[in-house]
């Protein structure tokens, strides 16, 4: 087979709709667009959400809740995923960070109890649970607290590194 014998299966490409060529076509005369109306005029565009003068959903909807701008977003780890790190290693937020366990842009990170922790590791977080701490310990391993630093979201992609830890450019 040559380059010159390649072609497309027989409407393969569908053509696109030529609207406004006459009667025969089946998209002439208002093209497509209905009978008079704004949606008809040219130009006309409606802003997401109008629904002609009726009050709108969003609108309609009560306010509701609050987000603290001095919050600590916190990565959460489960103890279960840690079974990935070797034997004997150091897990802290930069490792974590480099695995994809921990990802956006996070003031520090608690380790949860959740699962089994199937290996000996040493674990540097900002905060443990009791259950996370109890499970590390069990497994002849060990917890240590670091102390927190804040992210800023403008932060992410900068001096953080892509993953938003600060310091951590895996």
């Amino acid at each position: 087979m040559r380059l010159d014998q390649v072609s497309n299966n027989p409407h393969a490409r569908k053509g696109r709709k030529r609207i406004g060529r006459g009667p025969g076509s089946g998209h002439g005369k208002t093209s497509c667009r209905g009978h008079k109306g704004q949606k008809a005029r040219s130009g006309a565009s409606i802003r997401p959400g109008f629904e002609g003068g009726q009050m709108p959903l969003i609108r309609r909807l009560p306010k509701r809740g609050f987000r603290s701008p001095s919050r600590l977003r916190q990565g959460i780890v489960n103890v279960e995923s840690l079974n990935i790190f070797d034997e004997g290693s150091v897990v802290d937020p930069r490792a974590l960070a480099a695995r994809g366990i921990v990802k956006g842009c996070v003031d520090g990170i608690k380790i949860l109890g959740k699962g089994e922790l199937k290996k000996r590791l040493e674990v540097v977080a900002h905060a443990f649970s009791a259950s996370a701490r109890i499970k590390i310990e069990a497994a002849k391993g060990a917890a240590k607290i670091v102390s927190r630093v804040r992210c800023k979201t403008e932060d992410v992609g900068r001096e953080t590194g892509k993953n938003g830890v600060r310091g951590v450019t895996a």
